[in-house]
């Protein structure tokens, strides 16, 4: 049996990364995909492998991604070793751009899409908290937080201005209680 390809999509601070190594933790059948950056790898926040343009582009250009994209300045990949553990059966966790998630539909056979959400002022909180934007780029974030999710993309909506248990919690319910999660194509399912 093949495994699924999760995106995990959302805003700048909404928790994505906590999320995502939390869900893994609780959730025998997930596997992180682990993403190639073109920031530097001590810069915080996610694991990733941070590497100079130059690599990213080597390694695209070598096929060494299962996807790749643009967002905030910087490129971004999956490598392709997601596919051992899909064909595995193991569901693998990804975090995305929305901008990706027309390009994810399209590569893997199995894809979900969740998308963490959160107040404004939750967001804030976090996003000053990481310490890695000033102001300016802050008040950028915050004001791309609502950009919609591309047309066509199947997707649940998860609130995680709370506690991030209780998130994940909701995320396992929908993902694995049932083989038959109900969802509607282009249209936000709102969990609260």
């Amino acid at each position: 049996m093949t495994g699924r390809f999760i995106a995990v999509v959302g805003p700048s601070g909404v928790g994505k990364d906590s999320f995502m190594q939390a869900f893994a933790r609780v959730e025998p059948r997930l596997r992180l995909a682990r993403r190639v950056i073109t920031r530097p790898g001590d810069s915080g926040g996610e694991v990733f492998d941070g590497v100079i343009p130059d690599e990213f582009h080597r390694r695209q250009a070598a096929g060494a991604f299962a996807l790749s994209w643009q967002a905030h300045g910087l490129a971004y990949g999956i490598p392709v070793g997601v596919d051992i553990d899909l064909k595995n059966g193991f569901d693998v966790l990804a975090n995305l751009s929305r901008g990706a998630l027309v390009q994810a539909s399209r590569r893997f056979e199995s894809f979900s899409t969740l998308a963490l959400v959160a107040r404004p002022d939750i967001l804030e909180k976090r996003l000053k908290k990481r310490g890695r934007e000033i102001p300016t780029e802050i008040s950028r974030r915050l004001a791309r937080a609502d950009k919609p999710i591309p047309p066509g993309i199947e997707v649940t909506v998860l609130d995680n201005s709370g506690a991030l248990a209780e998130t994940v919690s909701r995320a396992r319910d929908l993902l694995y209680a049932s083989a038959t999660t109900p969802h509607q194509t282009g249209e936000m399912q709102h969990d609260q």
